[in-house]
Order: C-alpha cells, then structure tokens, then sequence
C-alpha cells in the first residue's frame, strides 16, 4: 500500500532541512537544500521559492524532480517523486507559508535572506521508504482526538457565550496542556480585532486590539487560514500593534487609549486559527507555547476542528439570544445612590468613553456604553435586551455578524477589571441590567 504525504507530515517540521534533486535539460543533476517543505494535502506539497537559482532554473525547464525527507524522531528517511504544477503568490498557503519563513529566518539570523517569492505547488506521485535503522517514536503525550471529544462535550453544554468562551480556555489548557491562549472577536467597521477573553497571563488584556492583517493573528484572519510557526518570530510578533503617528489635534487624541495585549515576551511557537461561520469571519483562536516546535500539524488540525465548533456554537448562541421570547423584565425604579459623581466622557470620533480622566473602552462597544448610559440617566431605564441594542439606530451596528454578545462581555470586563461604580449583570438570555452605584454626570465632545 503506497504512502500519502499526510503519513510523514512530522518530516515536513523543518528540524531536519530536505533536500532537492533536479536536473537541467540536458541531464546534469543539481541538489539543493530546502528551507521549507509545507503539507498541502495527501497528494501535494509546497516549497518555498526564495531565489531564482539553479534548482528554480531547472523546475521550470523540467518539472520533475526527488525529494529526500527524514523523520527527526524516528530517522526513517523517504524519497518522494514529485512534480511541479504553479506558483502562488498570495493566498492564504502564501501566507501562511511567509509566516513560517519569518520564523525560521528569526530562528537562524536570516532575517535579511529568507524572503519568500512564491509557493511552489507539487503533485506527489510517489513516496518511497528508504531501508534502514530507525529509532522507536517516542510515545504521545496525549490524545488529541479524545482530548477534542471530550472539549466539545463541554461546549455544547455552554448556554450563553460568556460560559462558552471560558470553558474553551479551560479546555485548552486540561485537554491540550496549552497555558497561554487568548480568543479575539473581529469588528468589521474598523478592520480590527479584540481581545474578549485570554488565559494564563498576568494581564487579561481585554479591549486589546490588533489590525486585521498585522502579526500571526491579523494574518490568519486576513487570509482565514490557520498560521503556524514553530521558532521565535521578530517579523510576526504581534505583542504590540504598531501605532498610528498622526498628529493629535485634541485632549480625547492626546489620552492613552491603547490596552496592551497579552502575551509571552518571547514565545517560541504560535498558532493562530481563524474562527468563521461559513463565509463571515467571527475572530480568531490563539495559543503560543514558550518552547520551540510545540505546535505540530495535528495539533494545528485539532485546534481548528475545534474553532469551527466555536464558530458554530458562538452564532447559535446569538440566534437563540435574538429569538428569545420571554417576558420583558419589570423596570425597576433606579435606586438611589450617593457618594462622589463619576463623569463619564464620551468622544463621538471613536466612540471612545473615559472615567473621570482614565481610559475605558472605544469602537462599538464604546458607544454602546453610552446609548445605554444616556438611557439611564434620560428615562430612568436599568433592564434592557440585545435584541433593541441590536435594533438601535444610534449605534449603527454592521447587519452581518455583529458580534454583540462578544461586545457586551467585553464592556462588562473592562467594568469590572476597573472596579467601576458601574456593572452589567445577566438577567436572562438576551437580556442585561445596569446597575450603577454611584450618581453619573455625562459629557459628549
């Protein structure tokens, strides 16, 4: 029974480069190594074009060619016949492919040499076992498959987002031994992504934020592919997004407003998985070890098997919240509260929201503060339910994936991590009150 390339993935790490065969056309042989092999499927590979050398030169006279892999755990060693097919020059197999690169080039000081042109697409007709002495594997630490059973047991028992996204984090780290990870939600309007929940840093980091497209999280919900690499990585850390320098023409500009995300100084390795429902992009799962080559391919796949579960959970769970049809809440007559007013500054620009002179919450999430606090303080109102947030003219929310439930866990962690006088607190599904503990007094700029 002949092998598939999915067989000998762990030959594709990169730990051991492979090497390439070919030969020009009037027969004289040529081999090279590789930087980079990269799975595609069971029948093809990728590898990396970075120059127009003699092993290009002879690809694109004869496309055939043999690639010699070896397996770093066992030795085993295999010769694949392959043969060329296109060039990709964007995309996401382009994309994931460069941010691989990156890491490598970080890993070895190549930064200035290992620059990725393209990913040369193979069809593998052949993979033969070369004979010879190899080492037992060593035994797996764990099972991935049982370890993603039994995680999505747990999340389909989630009755509300807040549980579902805690319990994934708890999961990760008790089925996958994965510590540091962190689920980012996307909000459409600004081309952006945020933090809604992080686990096993000093900092939750909720509110952060990082362009779509910038680092191995923007990347991979840019292209809506998983991005994997396995070495420190300088060109694709993300542990702060890169700043605008434009010039800052009021107070509300000249304010701190950016909540550092969380993260390892130096991680090692990092997976990045796009978490979707169907074509609509909902944010992004992200796990990031200290160690090298902690993240393997099956990893990767488990990790993504498990973010579609998310995806899919997340949206029934804003479906059932929008159909719900329980009773409206009683309002309840505020109560009185004394103690020293808190001002509450909201900036129209970005819908950026201070308390007293400290930086709260911006974007959607910003304004939805404020349409609830003007509610509050205009018609005495406390109970309210998604379904008229969602409906209300003054916030503009996008009509596709909205991710409303997300924004509101969101504002309720900032509330509470600043230990404000003000919180949110879950009255039913779809439905929230405010509760304020201490007199506001409102200002729009």
């Amino acid at each position: 029974m002949s092998l598939k390339v999915d067989a000998i993935r762990e030959c594709l790490e990169g730990v051991i480069p492979g090497t390439i065969a070919t030969a020009s056309p009037d027969g004289t042989p040529n081999v090279a190594y590789l930087s980079q092999v990269q799975f595609i499927d069971s029948d093809h590979i990728a590898l990396s074009y970075q120059f127009f050398n003699k092993t290009r030169k002879n690809i694109m006279a004869n496309p055939r060619a043999m690639l010699s892999l070896i397996n770093p755990l066992s030795g085993a060693q295999y010769r694949l016949s392959i043969e060329y097919l296109r060039t990709e020059t964007s995309g996401p197999l382009f994309a994931s492919m460069k941010a691989k690169l990156a890491g490598i080039a970080s890993h070895t000081g190549m930064g200035g040499v290992f620059r990725l042109l393209g990913a040369d697409v193979f069809r593998v007709h052949d993979i033969e076992r070369v004979p010879g002495e190899t080492l037992p594997p060593p035994p797996a630490q764990r099972n991935l498959l049982a370890g993603l059973r039994a995680t999505c047991e747990r999340l389909r028992a989630c009755g509300d987002l807040e549980r579902l996204l805690a319990e994934t984090l708890t999961c990760l780290e008790q089925q996958f031994g994965i510590r540091h990870t962190m689920v980012l939600m996307f909000d459409a309007p600004s081309d952006r992504l945020y933090t809604v929940a992080s686990r096993g840093y000093e900092e939750s980091g909720v509110g952060s934020e990082i362009p779509l497209g910038h680092g191995v999280i923007g990347v991979a919900a840019l292209e809506r592919t998983p991005i994997r690499i396995s070495h420190m990585n300088a060109e694709y850390s993300y542990s702060r997004a890169i700043r605008e320098s434009a010039s800052r023409s009021d107070w509300a500009h000249a304010l701190e407003t950016e909540i550092p995300l969380p993260g390892l100084r130096e991680p090692r390795s990092q997976l990045a998985v796009p978490i979707t429902t169907g074509e609509h992009l909902l944010g992004v799962l992200y796990v990031e070890s200290p160690h090298d080559l902690r993240f393997t391919y099956d990893d990767e796949d488990a990790l993504v098997t498990l973010a579609t579960q998310l995806g899919m959970a997340a949206q029934l769970l804003q479906n059932a919240a929008d159909a719900a049809e329980d009773a409206p809440a009683a309002e309840r007559t505020p109560r009185l509260v004394g103690g020293t007013p808190l001002t509450v500054r909201h900036y129209r620009g970005n819908g950026s929201v201070f308390l007293d002179d400290d930086y709260l919450i911006k974007g959607v999430a910003g304004s939805i503060f404020w349409t609830l606090l003007r509610d509050y303080a205009d018609k005495n109102r406390t109970e309210f339910t998604n379904r008229e947030l969602r409906l209300d003219s003054r916030l503009r929310l996008p009509d596709i994936s909205d991710n409303l439930e997300a924004r509101l866990i969101l504002l309720s962690r900032r509330l509470t991590e600043r230990e404000a006088a003000i919180r949110i607190e879950k009255t039913g599904r779809g439905r929230f009150r405010l509760c304020v503990d201490r007199p506001v007094q409102l200002r729009e700029d």
